[in-house]
């Protein structure tokens, strides 16, 4: 079964009566408060998500920009967000999907049957579906999540992967190359990681590409059913959806949530420059 769900497929699931629950968890890295966008337009009964604050959680720079929420943190925030057992759960955004990826990440492996709105707000608007405005407070729902790790590695499950599979490092190859680093203490990537950026999963509208382009997307970088993929970006959300992207195309992808953000903050960690996965050693 897709993890994605179309804007005309959502509105008659709604219509039919199904429990739905709607998260806008609208973020970018240039504005990652979404509230004042929710407030002004969103899905009717979708509730804010913070992603900084409820889909991460403050933590040591070593442990990343985004660590991953607590198990008693994910639960009280999806509590708070209305969700039950036995909810079918929806997030969206308005920027390709790649902050609704981080809900769908932490939420799936917690037991919850969660999809991701393909093309967000904006494939909402396309159908010409109803928009709502201001705030919504849900009532207090009673989710009882499962206490999982699954599909998170460790740093040194990350620096070990490349001699048995592939590390996508999905930020853009700037960076990776080491050209310029924006956010994080040192530029550079992950000794043997190879790149492909997260954004080139996404078509012009703001949907997912197909399952053609995705399979050779990353058959290029030597992914095929089978292989044993992790991701990592800057700190753990364009990654996710990295994951999303080859959860469409049946492969199971891991993720090193840290990314960057924590390798470059751990020191004593090798980095590498240029084009190539070794690249040009240095180290912290």
């Amino acid at each position: 079964m897709s993890n994605l769900i179309t804007a005309d497929a959502l509105h008659t699931l709604i219509v039919s009566g199904a429990s739905v629950r709607l998260l806008d968890v609208r973020w970018r890295l240039d504005k990652p408060d979404g509230r004042a966008d929710h407030h002004a337009a969103h899905l009717p009964g979708a509730v804010y998500v913070d992603l900084d604050t409820e889909l991460a959680r403050p933590g040591d720079p070593a442990e990343g920009r985004h660590p991953v929420p607590s198990h008693e943190q994910l639960q009280d925030g999806a509590r708070r967000w209305g969700l039950r057992n036995g909810d079918t759960v929806v997030a969206y955004d308005d920027n390709g999907s790649v902050a609704a990826a981080r809900a769908w990440w932490l939420l799936r492996r917690t037991g919850v049957d969660i999809r991701v709105l393909d093309g967000g707000l904006g494939a909402w608007r396309a159908a010409g579906l109803p928009i709502e405005s201001g705030d919504v407070t849900p009532e207090a729902g009673d989710v009882v999540l499962e206490a999982s790790a699954e599909g998170e590695l460790s740093i040194d499950e990350a620096a070990g992967l490349p001699e048995h599979g592939v590390l996508l490092d999905v930020r853009v190859a700037e960076r990776y190359r080491g050209e310029t680093e924006p956010v994080d203490p040192i530029a550079g990537h992950i000794p043997g990681a190879v790149n492909l950026p997260a954004a080139g999963n996404i078509a012009a509208d703001g949907t997912l590409q197909g399952l053609d382009a995705l399979r050779a997307s990353f058959a290029s970088v030597g992914i095929e059913p089978g292989t044993e993929v992790a991701a990592y970006c800057g700190s753990g959300v364009n990654a996710a959806h990295t994951a999303l992207a080859l959860a469409e195309i049946g492969i199971d992808a891991k993720l090193y949530s840290g990314s960057w953000s924590a390798w470059s903050n751990t020191p004593g960690r090798p980095v590498a420059t240029g084009a190539e996965p070794e690249g040009e050693r240095e180290a912290q």
